[in-house]
């Protein structure tokens, strides 16, 4: 006899490990055991056609250095043959002497390590194993070798940048197989450094959003790592030189990739997507990601490269869209669009399995697959597609299913599924096995299994036979078929007692009948008694060296003899001669500080075990021991009498109540059939009972426990009572939340929350789900379902209300008749627009829509609202033309009115309105277009004052961004502010609306002006804009100095440095130089004279130099530095012009020419007249500085007194600090610092500006005194 002994937990699965797999494989397929052991020995004789079992991947990838391994191994009886295909045709491996398959397999092994290439067996191979049954072919294996080619050679130029720059430095590896993992890093083999600002692209590229002198170096190195073959291959240095500049123009961000403001990806089903943006600016971009109409996954999204990088993992259809990526800086923000679409390879909804049937049955292979696109189904037999294949008259092909009908032997084959689409293919085989065989018990005889008791006890019956036997089970000799309530029998032939009692033992016989026979098998059941603790360890406090006892008695099952182990902190006890063992007890003798913990006392039999545990607290010796108060110590000795159906009796044994006494007992229950290990209140009593009557519900496996509670607190549960299996019975109560909602037109969705496994009140719960329309006079429909929670009605009409009922039923019977509740069927979109749409216009900005209601019957649905479509079609003056995105107002309810606020003033407009339900929106009404009236007009975009004299001055502007109508006239009015800031008389003008220019006179001089100005429309006047603005004075006040765009003009050895200056005369200048990025000191050099030039003469060739100009004396100030380089060495020796005689003669003639300027113009201002301010700022000038006049931007000429022209480019900024760019491409007032021209010997200008930069205010211009001229023109720029 056979022992089997249950398992000591109580899973189920757990109990079910001692069935062979291959009893799995029977209940899905039938299948034909081929592994060996006894049960297979016993279907030696029966034949099954070939099943592949194991073969290489479909894209096979081999390293070139070692042998090539092709694997095809597959079962079957008789055992299979192996032939291959080639790239499509028979391989003859007898004809290759490097080619062998290996001993009863199929797997190819290719000797090139002693000679021949990898190369020459590239190609697409495929594995056929073939019986007298049939043949099954494996998947199309594409073997192609790994490569790791080298970079190609090339001439990498040295990179030079001026900080905050943008860079990227290409990688471009070469093209592998697999392909290669990309990296950077330095000579020394150490990581490049990335941040948001730096970071490695997708591509391999490095990028930089902008470059910093830190980043200077000579070995950017982009390394390629080709896994397979285990090789790096390396691409040349790359040098960068970042040029450190004193400050960087900021600007708003731009993506250096992708390119352009939308872009497209394309993703397989399941695989990682991958978006990447990366953005350049200063200050760095902070990149964001958004999906359009929708929200990222929240467990499958990930953020890489400093979040320019999102991904999703295991991504489909759902995730396809449109995503947003947005890199955000200081200065602004961009908009990046990728549009996913994905795609998916075909994946299985339903594989074909093997069939195993007999002669005369009917059978079905089914082969399903879903893929984007569609896949398309083709059927192959014994790998020959059917189309060609012997013809047998038992099947029948319709798509993806084969139907077999009256199956003979001659059927037996293997079918191949292909489901294949542009982006790949699944191949399945599936045989089938037409057998006829007699049913075969396949468990041992006379196994005896061995169960404690209250736990699930399993009985094997292995079978086999066909066609499929059906199983019976009779306890004893004489006994019926087992039916009962308390067992359950499982479609592989086991028999579960789900709770087995000691009535249970017995001898139980399983039988297996069909057509062709039957067989049958005994097996003995023991029931033992669960070992329990008669008396376990307690909780301890003792004294430091005293000794401590504890105590472990167990009861079990006479026939088990158990062991005893104790362990302290779950671990072995010390290996310590204080610590003693005997029978019962453990004891530790001389107690020290480190003995305390807990200690564990643990019973093991064969089936079961038990454990439990007591904590020790060493303490300090003590005179006197004072009385220990703590919980109470746990109840013990549960019994259970006077079992009824819903009733029974609990008695228990009180624990020691530790010095306070126990006021009341909680007892709680656990049901180990439906909610193992879940504990949950039951009842309370008195502390003084030691009984309580509870109430049981049906079908439910009871154990109780018990706590007790004093003022201290509650007690440790104590031991699980034995366990009580109350009778099933039918349902007293129905699912709850019963909803009916259709999803689609022509459905209907019927929802519960199902009842829990308590409230079942007996085994095979389910429910009858009823449904009518409430209408109509139709019966009821009704169908039982299993326990879900949810049946759907299909063909139902449109949008229809049912009456519905879900009632409870199990074994025994129903539950009570449960309530109607009305449903909907599915909405549909509603079919009729909204009819008599018209629109009253309230004002200028908001307009009132009426329209006609729709039919109830059209609507289709739940009624949600009418929804309101507009947009401004274009200007009424046919000025201003363009389209905007239509705006959406939705009205709810059953409205047929509605405002339209928020409109622009003489506008056309054009709405339409639609009706809205749970499905969607109806179709359109047709357009209906209405007029705003004027309005009154915004403020001027924007108003600056040019041009100041003695007593004019000129307003220039820009109309109304938001007209809002026809510009009538504008209005001017401007009063004096004198020196305490009092306002003097307003004067108003009325200017032309075609005017956007206008010149003031007769003016006062040296006054403050402010005016206010703005337009009117024929409703009334617009916002106003205000500006304020001084003329000029008759005399010179002194300017704050400021020097001013300092260039240079380098050669080999030397430079000419020149530089512009404003402010008093008779300064001495000097300059200073070094080279740039360095931290060495500045050299000085002293400039004679107040000339606004100077030459450097010894410098080096090739190198970059720093240089700013500063003046000597207690107001010293410098300019900004400049950075500049001198010219590569040359062979020959350049010449110094400015030691060259012709120069200097040259020189002295200019400087004698203006000495005899400045003398005219001396004595033409002592002469009395006046004169303009501007002659006399010219006068004072330093005639090397070459001023440039403030009329016209011209150098070097003084205008005639009389000739006061307006401002031409290049005139000083206006006073609201703005410059238009058609305006200022020629102002030398607008450049400050990075000057890329040059200047000649004589200090003119030759060459372009760049860099801009505003002039910075002048000082003191908020002085109550009356300003001078020159600051008072500073106060506009």
């Amino acid at each position: 006899m056979q022992l089997k002994t249950m398992p000591k937990k109580k899973p189920l699965s757990a109990g079910r490990a001692p069935l062979f797999l291959f009893l799995c494989q029977m209940i899905s397929a039938l299948d034909v055991p081929l592994d060996h052991g006894e049960k297979a020995k016993l279907l030696d004789d029966l034949v099954q056609p070939p099943t592949i079992t194991q073969q290489s991947p479909k894209d096979y990838i081999i390293d070139p250095r070692e042998n090539i391994v092709i694997q095809c191994e597959a079962k079957g009886k008789p055992p299979p043959s192996f032939s291959w295909t080639r790239n499509g045709t028979h391989f003859d491996i007898d004809k290759d002497p490097l080619v062998t398959m290996k001993p009863g397999s199929g797997t190819l092994v290719i000797n090139i390590m002693s000679e021949g290439k990898a190369e020459t067996y590239e190609g697409v191979y495929q594995c056929t194993a073939r019986n007298e049954r049939g043949a099954a072919v494996s998947n199309n294996i594409v073997v192609r070798p790994s490569r790791s080619p080298l970079w190609t050679k090339e001439r990498l130029e040295p990179i030079i940048l001026r900080s905050g720059q943008s860079l990227v430095l290409p990688c471009r590896p070469p093209i592998g197989l697999p392909p290669a993992i990309i990296f950077w890093m330095d000579n020394s083999f150490q990581r490049l450094p990335q941040s948001e600002r730096v970071s490695q692209g997708l591509n391999g590229d490095l990028y930089f959003s902008n470059v910093l002198p830190e980043d200077t170096r000579e070995d950017y190195i982009c390394y390629a790592r080709f896994n397979h073959t285990q090789t790096i291959q390396q691409k040349q240095p790359i040098s960068l030189k970042v040029i450190s500049a004193k400050s960087s123009k900021e600007r708003p961000p731009t993506f250096l990739t992708p390119e352009g403001n939308e872009s497209h990806k394309e993703e397989l089903r399941g695989n990682v997507l991958s978006l990447e943006c990366i953005a350049e600016g200063l200050p760095t971009p902070v990149i964001y990601w958004i999906k359009e109409d929708g929200t990222l996954p929240v467990n499958r999204t990930f953020y890489r490269n400093f979040k320019k990088t999102l991904q999703i993992i295991h991504v489909s259809e759902a995730d396809s869209g449109n995503y947003q990526c947005i890199a955000k800086n200081a200065l602004g923000a961009v908009h990046h669009t990728i549009s996913v679409t994905v795609k998916a390879a075909p994946y299985w909804i339903v594989a074909p399995h093997n069939l195993v049937l007999s002669p005369g049955e009917n059978g079905t292979l089914i082969c399903r697959a879903n893929g984007n696109p569609k896949p398309r189904i083709s059927w192959l037999t014994n790998g020959v597609p059917v189309e060609i294949a012997l013809d047998d008259p038992s099947r029948k092909i319709d798509g993806d299913t084969i139907m077999f009908s009256n199956v003979q032997e001659s059927s037996s084959a293997v079918y191949q599924c292909n489901a294949s689409n542009k982006y790949g293919y699944l191949l399945a085989n599936a045989f089938v096995n037409v057998l006829a065989e007699p049913p075969r018990i396949l468990t041992s005889a006379n196994t005896l299994y061995q169960v404690i008791a209250n736990r699930p006890a399993l009985l094997d019956c292995a079978f086999f036979g066909s066609p499929m036997p059906t199983i019976e089970w009779f306890k004893g000799t004489k006994g019926s078929a087992l039916h009962e309530d308390i067992y359950v029998l499982h479609d592989n032939g086991t028999l579960e007692i789900p709770v087995a009692q000691k009535d249970s033992t017995g001898t139980y016989t399983c039988v297996a009948r069909n057509k062709l026979g039957m067989a049958k098998n005994e097996v003995h059941l023991e029931i033992k008694d669960p070992t329990r603790f008669i008396k376990q360890p307690e909780y301890a406090v003792v004294q430091r060296g005293s000794k401590v006892s504890f105590e472990c008695k167990v009861k079990h099952d006479h026939t088990l003899i158990p062991t005893i182990l104790w362990l302290k902190d779950n671990g072995e006890l010390p290996n310590d001669e204080r610590f003693s063992v005997d029978k019962d007890h453990l004891v530790v003798s001389d107690v020290k500080d480190e003995d305390g913990g807990t200690y564990t006392c643990a019973a093991n039999t064969t089936l079961d075990s038990v454990s439990a545990s007591a904590v020790l607290r060493v303490v300090a010796p003590t005179p006197t021991p004072a009385p220990i108060y703590d919980v109470p110590n746990p109840p013990f000795d549960l019994e259970l009498t006077n079992q009824l159906d819903k009733s029974v009796q609990l008695t228990w044994t009180p624990g020691d109540d530790n010095n306070s006494p126990i006021t009341k007992f909680i007892i709680e229950y656990e049901d180990a059939m439906h909610e193992a290990g879940l504990w949950r209140h039951q009842a309370e009593v008195s502390g003084t009972q030691t009984t309580a009557q509870l109430k049981l519900s049906p079908y439910v496996n009871y154990s109780f426990r018990v706590m007790a509670e004093n003022s201290i607190g509650r007690s440790v549960p104590s031991e699980a009572s034995e366990q009580y299996l109350t009778k099933a019975a039918e349902p007293d109560q129905n699912p709850t939340a019963v909803e009916g909602l259709g999803t689609e037109p022509d459905n209907l969705v019927i929802t519960w929350k199902p009842l829990n496994g308590f409230q079942s009140n007996g085994p095979g719960l389910q429910y009858k789900v009823s449904w009518r329309q409430k209408d109509g006079d139709d019966e009821w429909t009704s169908v039982v379902v299993a326990n879900v929670s949810k049946y759907i009605v299909s063909g139902t009409p449109t949008f229809v209300p049912y009456l519905i009922k879900v009632q409870a039923l199990n074994d025994v019977g129903f539950a009570p008749e449960p309530a109607a509740v009305m449903g909907h069927s599915g909405e549909d979109l509603p079919m009729v627009a909204p009819g008599n749409v018209r629109v009253s216009v309230v004002n200028s900005t908001l307009a009132e829509a009426h329209w006609d209601p729709v039919p109830p019957k059209s609507v289709r649905g739940h009624l949600q609202g009418y929804r309101i479509y507009y947009w401004k079609a274009q200007s009424s003056s046919k000025r201003n033309r363009r389209h905007i995105e239509k705006k959406i107002l939705t009205f709810q309810g059953s409205k047929t009115h509605g405002m339209l606020p928020g409109l622009q003033p003489y506008s056309h407009y054009v709405l339409n309105v639609r009706v809205v339900n749970g499905k969607g929106e109806g179709p359109a009404s047709a357009d209906r277009g209405f007029h705003t009236p004027e309005g009154v007009p915004s403020a001027p975009s924007s108003l600056k004052i040019v041009n100041p004299t003695l007593d004019s001055l000129t307003l220039e502007w820009d109309p109304p961004s938001h007209p809002n109508g026809i510009l009538t006239e504008y209005i001017l009015k401007y009063q004096p502010i004198n020196s305490t800031h009092e306002l003097g008389p307003l004067v108003d003008l009325k200017i032309p609306a075609n005017k956007t220019r206008w010149t003031l006179k007769n003016l006062n001089f040296s006054t403050r002006y402010k005016f206010y100005f703005y337009a009117q429309t024929s409703v009334g006047s617009g916002s106003q804009i205000t500006e304020e603005a001084i003329t000029t004075v008759d005399e010179v006040r002194a300017v704050s100095p400021r020097i001013g765009n300092v260039t240079a003009a380098a050669a080999e050895t030397y430079a000419n440095i020149s530089w512009e200056y404003e402010g008093p005369e008779h300064v001495k200048f000097y300059v200073e130089y070094g080279v740039a990025g360095s931290k060495e000191e500045w050299r000085k050099e002293i400039v004679n004279g107040s000339r606004s030039f100077f030459g450097l003469k010894g410098l080096m060739p090739g190198t970059a130099y720093k240089v700013r100009v500063g003046a000597e004396g207690d107001s010293g100030f410098v300019s900004s530095e400049d950075v500049f380089e001198t010219g590569p060495a040359m062979a020959s020796r350049q010449v110094d012009i400015a030691t060259q005689g012709w120069f200097i003669g040259l020189m002295c003639a200019v400087a004698l020419l203006i000495l005899i300027l400045l003398i005219v113009c001396f004595i033409r201002r002592n002469k009395g007249g006046k004169y303009p301010v501007k002659e006399k700022e010219d006068a004072h000038a330093d005639p090397e500085i070459q001023p440039m006049k403030e009329d016209d931007g011209t150098f070097g000429e003084y205008s005639d007194a009389e000739d006061h022209k307006p401002l031409k480019k290049g005139s000083r900024t206006p006073s609201d600090r703005t410059v238009k760019k058609e305006d200022s491409d020629d102002s030398l007032v607008d450049y400050g610092e990075g000057v890329n021209g040059q200047f000649n010997e004589d200090g003119s200008f030759i060459g372009q500006y760049s860099g801009k930069k505003e002039k910075e205010p002048a000082e003191g211009n908020e002085s109550s005194e009356a300003p001078s001229p020159v600051n008072a023109m500073n106060s506009f720029v």
